[in-house]
């Protein structure tokens, strides 16, 4: 078609044509940059991940710990991370987030043009990178799918995902994901873990000031950290309250009063410091069968059997019998130093500090100064005072104990305000010990400790140990008599006797270097008597007795020679303590568990572990064994028990040496052992029995698991006639070794 400009001025049609051209040449440009655009999204989202990944999207999470009252005792995880849901969000939280890191969260669609071009040209103009301005979106799709590079390639990858995301989800599920994900310091990730670590309370329960401490965090969590840098946290905090106040969330009385707040932390305890040698059992197990990845990261549910308040009671009761037994053997020495070992003063640290002091607790803390009658020391930030009634046990004087930058250990007596303390000198010569306690009824293992600290030593004693148990074996001698038809009235002599071996005679004593004469099976287990005991195992057997101590659930490989009837076998203290428990149980064995259930992220239930219950010996034998090792507590080596006010009974064990002490005992409910010695099998010192040592140990646990709680009792022993099978002990069955115990 021909234009026709004929009717027109020469300079009308000169600037139409101009026009034209302009036109054309701006259609022509702008065909280029809507093509160069495409080209450049079509390079930047060919390797963008799927966002439809989301919606099957699993963060990582803390796997808990839960005992019976379902108190969480335990924790693991690669990130300190509880997933939550929008409505475990508060109102206050969700406003304050969205104030100070996206204004238009709920009215974008992923990006916010305006902020994007305000932040690139003060970048631009400051010779930068493109930074800043990321929406919520945005930054959930960096946290998920991106690097944390700050560059314009990046940035155009953040903003597609974003939009992606907000076709597909709502905005209360980009908000759940976003409070999920978010790292917020100190190893926690998302708001509920950190509502949790920095004040010991689930998001819901967060005040104003508490909810703008957090929505601060994400910008630079450890900058801001409210523990290394709380001047900097309350300023950031005190921005977001403004910020909430600009956006009318809050009124100016609110913000006035919020900002007016310190900053009051309460620092979650970690919970795997209660029971530490447990909790590293079940770790070993759970990732045996179900893998490291799942138990860091899968947010399982493990419901333990541990009750805590047994836990607190038997940790106690053995720390303070290993504070007992180093002051009867007096003051030691030999303190490392801490500038001997080239550390300075200044800068020292001592593990037990990670977790906060408790009354009646146990740590080690520096000496700072020494002078002729006290000296300072302190533990973290609290610091106290050892004046000579302090350490008057040890009969030195306070310079002759101490100087500057040794390390004591010392119990905590009452922390006073202002991060004073009182304590009394105390001493951790090396001497270890361990307590397990198991119900009867169930197996479940109620309260366990494996050695003074976990910090020092991860060795578990209760179940890795391997050590002589002394006269606690004694009762599977006397199990296989009774249970072959023996009587607790019969009698047997205590006399000298040798035992003719292949390795020449031997001729064994007992503890007190006395013998009794004529006595009845029931006293000389009560008194412990060794001569009796190896007669009667001679009789039945040596390989019979080692059959039984096997039924009641000893896997250990036991010799069959004859002293080991007096406990020269090693037998851990979880397998001995388990098989007292057959006793109250009329002869019944319940194998010993960690674990009632274990659930997946989900809540589907991946195992659920059942009593394993076994017969071992006739209710008969068990009644009778029981009404024999009650004697024991009422009458014999244990009678310091005999006033507690519960129906209890047990056996002793201490062997060669002193080198290790034993008392396992038992009520009707509960079974308990202890162990006391040093893990290079040297000796406790003279006198250390299993009564004097271990038996005291085992009172102040149980008298604290049993008060005010229904004993029940145990069933009465039916009548047993006695016969001679006991007195038909005369000739020994040969058996090379040396075991005499007590």
């Amino acid at each position: 078609m021909k234009v026709i400009y004929q009717h027109l001025p020469p300079v009308e049609i000169a600037g139409r044509k101009l026009v034209g051209k302009v036109l054309i040449g701006l259609l022509v440009l702008l065909s280029a940059v809507v093509g160069a655009t495409a080209g450049l999204l079509l390079v930047y989202s060919t390797d963008l991940p799927q966002v439809e990944q989301l919606e099957h999207y699993r963060p990582s999470s803390v796997t808990e710990l839960y005992d019976v009252q379902g108190r969480v005792i335990g924790t693991f995880a690669l990130q300190r991370r509880v997933v939550a849901s929008y409505d475990d969000y508060p109102q206050v939280l969700r406003d304050a987030l969205v104030s100070i890191e996206d204004k238009d969260f709920y009215r974008h669609s992923g990006i916010n043009l305006w902020r994007i071009v305000g932040a690139a040209y003060r970048d631009i103009e400051s010779g930068g990178k493109v930074q800043g301005a990321s929406t919520l979106t945005m930054q959930l799709a960096r946290n998920l799918f991106l690097s944390p590079d700050r560059s314009f390639y990046r940035k155009v990858q953040e903003a597609l995902l974003a939009i992606q995301i907000e076709r597909r989800f709502t905005k209360p599920q980009i908000f759940t994901l976003y409070a999920n994900q978010i790292f917020l310091g100190h190893g926690a990730y998302g708001y509920e873990a950190a509502s949790e670590y920095y004040f010991s309370k689930p998001a819901k329960q967060l005040k104003l000031e508490e909810a703008a401490l957090l929505a601060g965090l994400p910008k630079a969590p450890q900058y801001y950290s409210p523990i290394y840098h709380p001047d900097r946290a309350i300023k950031r905090r005190n921005l977001v309250i403004n910020s909430m106040l600009e956006d009318g969330k809050i009124t100016a009385a609110q913000a006035a009063e919020a900002k007016a707040k310190p900053i009051l932390l309460n620092l979650q305890k970690d919970p795997n410091t209660l029971a530490p040698y447990y909790v590293e059992e079940i770790r070993r197990y759970l990732e045996a069968k179900y893998g490291s990845d799942q138990v860091h990261e899968g947010g399982l549910r493990v419901y333990t059997s541990l009750d805590m308040d047994l836990q607190k009671a038997a940790r106690q009761a053995l720390l303070d019998g290993l504070t007992a037994y180093e002051r009867r053997h007096g003051w030691r020495g030999q303190l490392a130093n801490v500038t001997a070992l080239g550390q300075k003063i200044d800068k020292y640290d001592d593990p037990d500090w990670d977790e906060d002091p408790e009354v009646n607790g146990y740590v080690h803390a520096l000496v700072t100064e020494v002078s002729a009658n006290a000296a300072q020391i302190r533990f973290d930030s609290r610091t106290a005072t050892l004046v000579t009634s302090d350490t008057a046990w040890t009969k030195l004087k306070v310079p002759n104990i101490f100087k500057v930058g040794d390390i004591v250990y010392v119990k905590v007596l009452s922390l006073d305000p202002g991060g004073k303390a009182h304590v009394s000198l105390e001493q951790d010569s090396g001497a270890e010990g361990s307590i397990i306690a198991i119900d009867n009824a169930t197996g479940e293992i109620k309260a366990m400790v494996g050695g003074r600290d976990f910090n020092l030593s991860k060795f578990n004693r209760a179940t890795q140990s391997l050590r002589q148990v002394g006269s606690s074996f004694k009762p599977y001698v006397y199990t296989a008599v009774i249970d072959q038809g023996g009587s607790p009235d019969e009698t047997i002599l205590d006399a000298p006797v040798t035992f003719q071996t292949a390795s020449g005679p031997y001729s064994p004593h007992n503890y007190d270097q006395k013998f009794e004469g004529t006595i009845t099976l029931r006293r000389a287990l009560a008194q412990s008597r060794n001569i009796p005991a190896l007669k009667l195992a001679d009789r039945v057997g040596i390989r019979t007795v080692i059959d039984y101590a096997h039924r009641f659930g000893v896997t250990a490989n036991l010799p069959p020679y004859l002293p080991v009837a007096l406990g020269s076998g090693e037998i851990t203290l979880l397998e001995q303590t388990s098989a007292f428990s057959v006793f109250p149980n009329d002869g019944v064995r319940i194998a010993p568990r960690y674990i009632t259930k274990v659930t997946d992220y989900e809540g589907r239930v991946m195992e659920e572990d059942f009593p394993d219950i076994r017969d071992v010996v006739s209710a008969r034998t068990a009644r009778i064994m029981t009404s024999m090792l009650r004697e024991v507590v009422l009458h014999g080596t244990a009678v310091a028990a005999a006033k507690m006010p519960f129906p209890l009974a047990g056996k002793t064990g201490t062997t060669n040496d002193f080198t290790d002490a034993w008392f396992v005992g038992f009520s009707p409910t509960l079974t308990c052992g202890v162990w006391l010695g040093y893990d290079e099998k040297k000796s406790l010192g003279g006198k250390e029995t299993g009564g004097h040592a271990a038996l005291p140990i085992w009172m102040q646990f149980m008298n604290v698991a049993l008060a005010g709680k229904d004993p029940g009792e145990f069933q009465p022993p039916p009548h047993v006639p006695a016969n001679s099978v006991a007195q038909k002990v005369d000739t020994p069955d040969v058996a090379p070794g040396d075991g005499e115990t007590h």
